[in-house]
């Protein structure tokens, strides 16, 4: 059935960009030659097998087997690069900034097996070099949105049925803001990454420890009902123990054979998985050139990513840059625009109650004084705003 209410903005139709490329190559060029020449020797051929033992896939792949042709070019990764113009929000149109990186990441739950899998970690990271900012925004995965070629359903559906491609032009299409790359990593490869990394320190209440001690002990991970022993408060978190902190939603007792309750929906979920990629990127702040091509030389093999070796190489080589940048965390849809709705074919859902106010304070928070008018101030109950680090 034709969608009437939903225009189509995905990235098979024009994007609008907010700078031009102009050099581009160039750029990525001297960013290669300058990495290499750190590196040298023997760390040349070790980077080299580092980029071979990633688990790429082919981004000319339309998943809309559209005739049109699509836009694969990066935007620049050097922030020193680009020339301002301002930008219009209208339908019809993908909004993109050539110094604006956008890179969808999704967590997979693959244990059956599927196709593609199932996604309850939908996060889009936003590295904008024209205001200095590393923007972290959630999807929250029970919202009602308009799938391309599949109806009405809860956006993390998007994923089951066509894997990220889908879950990204069904983003495209409801939200209006071209998403230039993603990463996939699976439970299992989450767990290695985290213990490649040396563990994670997260803060802690008595509800989260009991969480992830259930968790484990039920799922049969460990022996132990207590195996987090640590008052509440800063605690240091395993690969296993980080995951069941980012899969928290709470507890219902009975639900799925749950011998407690514990309160929790997926709001307090995504904003976990945001706190803790805030605290992966903080605790790299102090890392070298050398130690960053090190954590990627680890961690890269367990993401499959469509990002190519290049791109990689120049977000490696400005990463001690990015890593200085402010952190702000957004989500989508945002308080005073969505209400829950009982009566769909897909059950509960977070309905949006105006979708074009949406789309602009998404695009506000991305952009920020690229977009022109508007009230940038929030009525969302998340801290304070969920333009956290954000000043306008």
């Amino acid at each position: 059935m034709a969608n009437r209410n939903v225009v189509d903005i995905s990235s098979s139709t024009q994007v609008v960009k907010l700078y031009n490329k102009k050099g581009r190559g160039k750029r990525i060029v001297c960013l290669v030659f300058s990495i290499l020449f750190l590196l040298g020797g023997s760390g040349l051929i070790y980077y080299y097998s580092v980029l071979n033992s990633m688990n790429y896939v082919d981004i000319s792949d339309n998943p809309d087997k559209s005739t049109k042709k699509q836009d694969s070019t990066l935007p620049s990764v050097d922030p020193l690069s680009g020339d301002g113009t301002q930008l219009s929000l209208t339908d019809g149109e993908l909004l993109q900034d050539s110094k604006v990186l956008n890179v969808m990441l999704f967590g997979e739950d693959n244990r059956q097996e599927d196709d593609h899998g199932r996604t309850d970690t939908m996060i889009m990271l936003t590295i904008d070099n024209h205001h200095k900012k590393i923007k972290l925004t959630s999807f929250q995965r029970d919202t009602y949105v308009y799938i391309p070629d599949h109806g009405y359903n809860k956006i993390n559906a998007s994923y089951t049925l066509g894997g990220a491609k889908l879950a990204i032009k069904t983003i495209e299409s409801n939200f209006g803001i071209k998403i230039d790359r993603y990463a996939v990593v699976d439970f299992e490869s989450f767990i290695k990454i985290i213990d490649t990394l040396g563990g994670i320190d997260l803060e802690l209440t008595a509800d989260e420890i009991e969480y992830i001690n259930y968790q484990m002990y039920k799922n049969e991970q460990v022996e132990s009902r207590n195996t987090i022993t640590d008052a509440p408060g800063m605690i240091h978190l395993n690969g296993i123990e980080a995951l069941w902190y980012a899969r928290n939603r709470g507890l219902q007792i009975g639900e799925d054979d749950n011998e407690i309750g514990i309160k929790g929906d997926d709001w307090d979920r995504t904003a976990r998985q945001r706190n803790l990629l805030t605290k992966m990127f903080n605790d790299m702040k102090n890392a070298d050139i050398t130690q960053i091509v090190s954590i990627v030389s680890s961690v890269g093999p367990l993401i499959t990513t469509n990002l190519k070796k290049d791109e990689i190489t120049a977000l490696v080589s400005h990463a001690t840059t990015y890593l200085q940048y402010e952190m702000a965390q957004y989500y989508v849809p945002e308080e005073g625009l969505w209400e829950y709705d009982d009566n769909t074919p897909a059950g509960s859902v977070i309905r949006i109650t105006d979708l074009n106010a949406q789309r602009f304070a998404f695009a506000k928070f991305i952009y920020e004084d690229l977009i022109p008018g508007g009230n940038t101030t929030s009525t969302s109950n998340e801290t304070t705003s969920p333009y956290q680090g954000v000043e306008y």
